[in-house]
């Protein structure tokens, strides 16, 4: 008997591998791939501006990016104790003012530089919930703990959304016409929206990810991470404590399926010599004076040699 629904996915048109660089954009699960790329030391650059949930504001930052169009005073402000911007994340938030600005605006640069480069973009969802600042009538990326009297709620309709990715992928494009796109929804549940808002939020995301690529001519693939978790999982146990978010278990699960379809099969070798190489420098000797340890620390080194002057982009 079978007792799972595994998901058939479709191989991606244009698979990763050693030769490309990702820029990952989007919600708190873009992180989690974007961990696992780094483990494997591919070529992965994941959300400059910090973690974005929503598609319009993730739409506002790549055109400020693309058309680089700077931060100035006016676009950040001063909250409890800490210079913040409503269109990036609270990481980036600074006590210096100047230091804050030129962080930005450097990103700003460096992310230009690598949407030009980049051959993947893979950017994931989260919701389809936004907040309106009233005094602007701006969507925000981030409230950084503004009181709540000072937006509005709303959800984005699935036109809204749509249009939000077709100019999110032209954007990108004007800069880099190869640009390939993996477009992904988010399987972290937003129950503060409420259940069935969560639901309606997801609906929207998906609706508008498979409207744009049915009748904007947009080439891209779409990775089915919300779907592996709600209908191939579908399990407490694969929940971290918060129930909300994807355990490590999940994470490893749906990244494994992601490397079985998105990844080309000529890389796995060297996913396994690069697993092999970060296994051997987690291990922990009882004895890291022995000669055996030393032997072994030789040998782990010789690997990383040789890795390394085959790709010299990998950093161990």
């Amino acid at each position: 008997m079978q007792f799972r629904t595994a998901i058939t996915i479709s191989e991606s048109q244009f698979p990763i591998d050693y030769h490309s660089e990702i820029l990952s954009l989007g919600s708190c699960f873009a992180v989690n791939i974007a961990a696992k790329l780094d483990y494997y030391k591919f070529k992965n650059n994941c959300n400059p501006f910090g973690i974005i949930f929503n598609p319009v504001s993730i739409e506002k930052l790549t055109e400020k990016v693309v058309n680089k169009q700077y931060f100035t005073e006016k676009d950040i402000f001063f909250h409890n104790d800490l210079w913040h911007c409503f269109e990036v994340h609270s990481e980036l938030s600074n006590p210096d003012k100047e230091v804050f600005l030129g962080l930005l605006n450097q990103l700003i640069n460096s992310t230009h530089e690598q949407i030009t480069k980049s051959t993947h973009f893979q950017i994931t969802y989260g919701t389809a919930w936004v907040y309106r600042n009233i005094e602007s009538q701006e969507i925000v990326a981030n409230c950084h703990k503004v009181p709540q009297k000072q937006f509005t709620k709303e959800i984005l309709s699935v036109e809204t959304i749509q249009t939000s990715i077709q100019n999110t992928i032209r954007l990108i494009q004007s800069l880099n016409p190869e640009a390939k796109f993996v477009l992904t929804v988010s399987p972290v549940r937003h129950i503060k929206d409420g259940f069935v808002e969560n639901n309606l939020s997801k609906a929207h995301l998906i609706s508008a990810i498979h409207s744009t690529h049915n009748s904007q001519l947009i080439t891209y693939n779409y990775f089915p991470s919300y779907e592996i978790m709600m209908d191939d999982l579908r399990d407490y146990r694969f929940y971290a404590e918060d129930m909300l978010h994807p355990n490590q278990v999940a994470i490893d699960y749906i990244w494994q399926r992601f490397k079985e379809t998105f990844i080309s099969k000529t890389a796995f070798a060297i996913m396994d010599e690069v697993e092999g190489i970060q296994k051997g420098l987690s291990h922990r000797s009882f004895n890291p004076e022995s000669e055996s340890h030393q032997k072994f620390v030789a040998k782990l080194q010789a690997r990383i040699t040789k890795l390394c002057s085959e790709y010299p982009f990998m950093k161990f």
